[in-house]
């Protein structure tokens, strides 16, 4: 059986269980607010929410960033199935989630996201699901840069046509020309600085504005008499 989409909490190796207190505070949030957009995932939308960029594009958007720095595809989804989307109603949820399934194959990710995919729609039937692309990580060429371009790919395709499902590519700008990245975008090489944040946002910020300028009800554009 594939690990990537068996529901799993993440295990307590620190012994402080936070989180779990992190998965019952986002519980808390969904019964106290009300989202036009969810984000859920990893440490890449986790540590984007203390940069500038995020507070430039998304704070206004009535979001809620639901990311957890080590999860994988079956932590999210335990999350999911343990009431991460309930008693909410948002217009979009955005899932990134997979860069920290470093022991699976891309194919193996792939049907995790897929399967994170399943849960949040039985959930939320009506809700538009965003796929941003996993980010390349490294600072020089790399398995694992490979294998998230290899998992972009196959998650594009088992989702393609599926409703209400888009994915976004956002890793235009952080490889240069010889093929490194630098610290400026990644400190870490897999977490992003304010620069970094804003080139793989701003993609997304433009999708998700049209998604939500979309569905909002049209205005009455009739002259007054």
């Amino acid at each position: 059986m594939n690990p990537c989409v068996l529901p799993t909490p993440l295990p307590d190796l620190d012994g402080d269980k936070r989180w779990h207190s992190i998965h019952r505070r986002f519980i808390s949030d969904c019964r106290e607010k009300d989202p036009d957009v969810i984000f859920l995932g990893d440490c890449i939308f986790e540590t984007v929410q203390d940069t500038e960029a995020w507070n430039q594009y998304f704070a206004p958007l009535h979001c809620l960033n639901f990311s957890i720095r080590d999860d994988c595809t079956e932590h999210v989804l335990w999350r999911i199935e343990n009431g991460a989307l309930d008693n909410v109603s948002p217009k979009i949820v955005v899932l990134h989630v997979g860069t920290n399934n470093v022991r699976n194959s891309a194919e193996e990710v792939a049907e995790g996201v897929l399967a994170n995919v399943t849960k949040i729609r039985q959930k939320l039937p009506n809700a538009y699901i965003v796929l941003p692309s996993l980010l390349p990580r490294g600072q020089q060429p790399n398995k694992l840069r490979e294998k998230n371009a290899k998992i972009n790919e196959v998650v594009n395709g088992l989702t393609k046509g599926l409703y209400r499902v888009q994915t976004v590519a956002i890793d235009k700008g952080l490889v240069q020309s010889d093929g490194s990245i630098s610290h400026h975008d990644m400190f870490d090489y897999k977490n992003l600085t304010n620069a970094g944040a804003k080139k793989i946002l701003e993609p997304l910020y433009d999708l998700l504005s049209q998604i939500l300028n979309e569905n909002e009800p049209e205005n009455d554009l009739t002259p007054s008499e």
